[in-house]
């Protein structure tokens, strides 16, 4: 294990350091609340000459998603970040990325969509993608911020899936709060994400690529297909990647994180900094006898549905706590949780939640309240209900 160091840094700082070690050869990116942050973090690396990176300030996020692009393609490797409606101005690239295979690492400071104009902390920007072909990564604190960043540089670039990946963490939240981080050495950092191996570089002239080219019902299907299995490899490479940097750290990741699930009968699922005060709360409850757990989601894209199946299975209730809608269907985590469990063979009795839109707090009186409501066995099966919302 690697020797280690403990800074007081915000989320922001945690990613942007964790990118300074990583060194990429270019980012790109367009300043947008509550990203800012980062960006500027790691702008001031590169004026200080600490880092090589080529930095691109551009006109527009989608700009910035083109440009890292372009650089990939070529053959470089590449990050950027955003948040909220910058993300939707990228959403045309962020498509394309993923079908290119370019291993693009983004940091998403989830934010609310407008309109009404919001800045603050939901998950209604991230889940506007879920299904571009992108990893999704969510983070519960800093420290996972900074340890997700590295890993996802392994995950992206590994050959047998070359995706890129979005870093999630909740705006201001996690961004902008100041958190005890466990940094490695620059030196163990670079070594565990390695140079990297481009595959059908642009650049190399001796063996000339198309990008971007027409491809109408002769291939197209064909192609998709490989980024499906591509999404599924990253089931298989994940936990090897996490077990690598669980040697140099100390800290173990997964898909998802069982929290107090050995015998609990009531269980809350949830992404993002609300894990720990569900945390909080589940601790309070163990104490007064009650048999509650947590299970945290780390990865939502591919979405783990083995590993739900194999933690939520005959419990008496499933509580899902989802920080975005889906106008006209259910919320999206409820929506997947639901699906995962249709086969199997004792289910528990499921209940949807919204909560935090627009970064309303989530306090551990609402976290409580929705634990008793899957005690007393009052939870509606496809009624979905809402925390903190006012009457």
């Amino acid at each position: 294990m690697a020797k280690k160091m403990i800074q007081a840094i915000t989320g922001a700082e945690a990613a942007a350091y964790a990118m300074k070690q990583i060194e990429p050869d270019v980012v790109a990116a367009y300043p947008i609340t509550p990203q800012t942050p980062i960006v500027e973090y790691y702008a001031k690396f590169v004026a200080d000459g600490l880092v090589k990176t080529e930095m691109i300030p551009v006109e527009s996020e989608h700009s910035a998603m083109s440009a890292v692009v372009g650089a990939a393609a070529a053959g470089a490797r590449a990050m950027t970040a955003t948040s909220a409606v910058g993300l939707a101005l990228m959403h045309e690239i962020v498509y394309i990325a993923a079908s290119m295979r370019l291993p693009v690492v983004m940091h998403v400071v989830n934010r609310a969509l407008s309109a009404p104009l919001n800045i603050h902390c939901d998950h209604s920007d991230a889940m506007a993608e879920r299904d571009s072909g992108w990893i999704q990564l969510y983070c519960e604190n800093a420290q996972e911020v900074y340890d997700l960043t590295i890993l996802a540089v392994r995950l992206a670039e590994h050959e047998d899936v070359r995706l890129p990946v979005m870093v999630n963490q909740d705006g201001f939240i996690i961004s902008h709060g100041v958190e005890p981080v466990e940094l490695l050495p620059d030196e163990v950092v670079k070594a565990f994400v390695g140079e990297l191996k481009p595959l059908y570089p642009l650049l190399d002239t001796d063996h000339p690529v198309t990008y971007g080219s027409l491809d109408l019902y002769d291939y197209y299907f064909e192609h998709k297909r490989q980024q499906i299995e591509a999404m599924k490899n990253v089931l298989k490479v994940f936990p090897q990647v996490a077990e690598e940097f669980y040697k140099i750290s100390g800290r173990k990741y997964n898909f998802v994180e069982p929290y107090k699930m050995e015998d609990a009968q009531y269980v809350m699922v949830a992404l993002g900094s609300t894990n720990g005060t569900i945390k909080y709360v589940v601790d309070e409850l163990r104490e007064k006898g009650h048999k509650v757990g947590l299970l945290k989601i780390w990865m939502f894209r591919p979405f783990p549905k083995a590993e739900i199946q194999r933690w939520l299975t005959g419990r008496k209730a499933v509580v899902v706590l989802d920080r975005s809608v889906s106008f006209g269907a259910e919320a999206p985590l409820y929506e997947a949780i639901k699906s995962a469990l249709y086969e199997a063979a004792s289910r528990p009795l499921l209940g949807s939640f919204v909560y935090g839109l627009g970064g309303r707090d989530i306090n551990p009186d609402l976290i409580r309240y929705a634990f008793e409501k899957a005690m007393k066995h009052e939870l509606v099966a496809d009624q979905e209900m809402y925390l903190g919302l006012r009457e």
